[in-house]
């Protein structure tokens, strides 16, 4: 569904990602582990049409995809969660998740049939929709900010770090709703450090360490592998 071959990416003269080849295929929960910096967030600004490759190609669904305006890509089905969750924060929660179906503003039965989506996985948001996005907790923030990427109806949705700064409960709870999404038919590409946490719901992972590929494998590959152990999970 998904394929970058061979994408280097640069600012500049810095090299921030050399020669990547990544594969994700339908209805696969598709794992990013590397630490801060090692490329993990300019692979996903890259698929997003935000960064252009110096080399390589991205395709999704056969076409390629890297002149592509971001916009562009969003209406093909690729959605993105940004780390840090980039909301409005003046703005209300059901502004903030009608501004991630902007691309599909002429559709108004499909815009309200994914606002009740999403607040049927998060339920709390329902609650708070009038109240200004940045009244909200870390946790209610992070629900927020995957609910306006799933609002443009994604085919495959890219969430970059959705646990970073979360109490571990609501990570746990984040990861449920991860996989549930998944089930529901969307392709997840997942950026994260907590190993531990993205690997038993991950199906494969690609491990960045300064800005390239070291390491690819099943998610059991991975979490057996004594270096990912000792570097991402702690044991």
């Amino acid at each position: 569904m998904l394929k970058l071959n061979n994408v280097s990416v640069k600012y500049g003269s810095f090299t921030a990602v050399h020669d990547i080849n990544i594969e994700v295929n339908a209805g696969e929960i598709v794992v990013l582990l590397g630490a801060n910096g090692a490329g993990k967030s300019t692979t996903f600004r890259t698929i997003s049409g935000l960064s252009k490759p110096a080399v390589g190609e991205v395709l999704f669904e056969g076409e390629k995809i890297n002149r592509k305006s971001a916009d562009q890509i969003v209406q093909l089905g690729i959605g993105q969660c940004p780390e840090g969750r980039k909301l409005f924060p003046a703005m209300s929660v059901e502004e903030n998740l009608n501004m991630g179906a902007y691309v599909h503003r002429r559709k108004k039965g499909q815009i309200k049939q994914s606002l009740e989506h999403v607040y049927e996985l998060f339920p709390i948001l329902k609650d708070k929709r009038h109240d200004a996005a940045g009244s909200l907790s870390g946790g209610q923030q992070q629900m927020v900010a995957i609910g306006r990427a799933l609002m443009s109806k994604p085919k495959v949705m890219l969430l970059d770090e959705p646990s970073i700064g979360l109490a571990p409960l609501i990570v746990e709870q984040m990861f449920e709703v991860i996989q549930k999404i998944n089930k529901e038919g969307t392709t997840i590409l997942l950026a994260e450090q907590n190993a531990n946490a993205a690997l038993k719901i991950a199906d494969k992972g690609y491990v960045f360490e300064n800005g390239s590929i070291v390491l690819k494998g099943t998610s059991a590959e991975l979490f057996a592998n004594d270096e990912v152990r000792k570097a991402y999970i702690g044991a």
